[in-house]
């Protein structure tokens, strides 16, 4: 028997998101709503191309493949559309098989407040004003940033994360941003290294994505043969010795990653390149940058890393 909703892990989507809308935004942009609402049903058939999250939504979805009767995650469409613009989404996410079922179309507005109707841990979306909107209600969101979309046959869904200000709250970033002492962030993360963090914006995400992978090592141990879906990375900015609060929060909540870097101020981009992540999550925006721009890249728009200079 399948998860009830409220069981599941559930990521809400925006259309912009999981598909490439540059061309009816202009029309919108440039016609207004009706003209818009003409094009799209001009287009009603042309099915559109894959956007930045695509790729991540798709392996995402294989989560289900392999857990057939309990199907533990969800994907659920959140649009501004109208249901008669939204209808060609829904067509393009018939075409490329995405087991999508449920949607809510409001019509211009931001669909940010329906996220705990669904359950989400997770809202992505190009729409940088509902992004904020939903962090700042306390819901778990993040802006998709442009970059170039490729999409192969590898299964695997490799999945990173910054620490501070995405994981974990923005605690130990504020000490830091205070006054830019390196020095004084460790000596802070020294004295707490036995308290564990409070959450951040995206830590119900990373700790039922652990819950995925417990699921794929019970498979694996009934059977040796399976090959595990889901590969997590945390890529951070620190180092020791404030990595220790890190292991520390992670162990309080029962919870770890496949790989963990503590990078001292290196640039991510040499890891990132590497480990190829389908969805890279950073507070940052300094920090989400790939040498191809071919890396999805997530901005989580929350707390101190994102207020106006001089804002503590």
């Amino acid at each position: 028997m399948a998860y009830p909703i409220e069981h599941k892990l559930v990521i809400g989507i925006a259309s912009s998101a999981l598909f490439d809308l540059t061309e009816s935004h202009r029309v919108y942009l440039d016609s207004g709503a009706e003209e818009y609402r003409k094009y799209q049903e001009q287009h009603i058939d042309a099915i559109l191309d894959k956007g930045v999250a695509f790729p991540f939504i798709r392996r995402f979805l294989s989560i289900n493949k392999h857990f057939a009767k309990s199907q533990p995650v969800e994907v659920v469409l959140l649009s501004r559309n109208s249901p008669e613009t939204g209808l060609r989404v829904m067509n393009s996410i018939a075409h490329y098989g995405l087991d999508i079922s449920r949607a809510c179309f409001v019509t211009g507005k931001s669909p940010y407040t329906y996220l705990p109707a669904f359950n989400t841990s997770l809202f992505l979306s190009a729409n940088e004003e509902d992004v904020r909107n939903a962090l700042a209600a306390n819901y778990p969101a993040g802006l998709v940033l442009p970059s170039r979309t490729e999409d192969d046959d590898d299964t695997e869904l490799r999945v990173a994360f910054d620490f501070d200000g995405v994981i974990a709250d923005d605690e130990s970033e504020t000490v830091f941003k205070r006054n830019n002492d390196v020095d004084e962030f460790h000596a802070h993360e020294r004295e707490r290294v036995a308290i564990p963090h409070q959450p951040g914006p995206l830590a119900d995400l990373f700790q039922k994505l652990s819950l995925m992978q417990r699921l794929e090592e019970r498979a694996q141990r009934r059977d040796p043969a399976y090959q595990k879906i889901l590969r997590i990375a945390i890529i951070t900015a620190r180092s020791a010795p404030s990595h220790e609060r890190v292991v520390t929060t992670l162990k309080s909540w029962g919870v770890s990653a496949n790989e963990t870097f503590f990078l001292g101020g290196m640039e991510k981009a040499r890891v990132l390149g590497i480990f190829k992540p389908h969805i890279f999550f950073d507070d940052q925006l300094s920090h989400l940058k790939s040498a191809g721009g071919n890396i999805p890249m997530v901005h989580v728009p929350f707390g101190i890393a994102n207020r106006p200079v001089g804002q503590v």
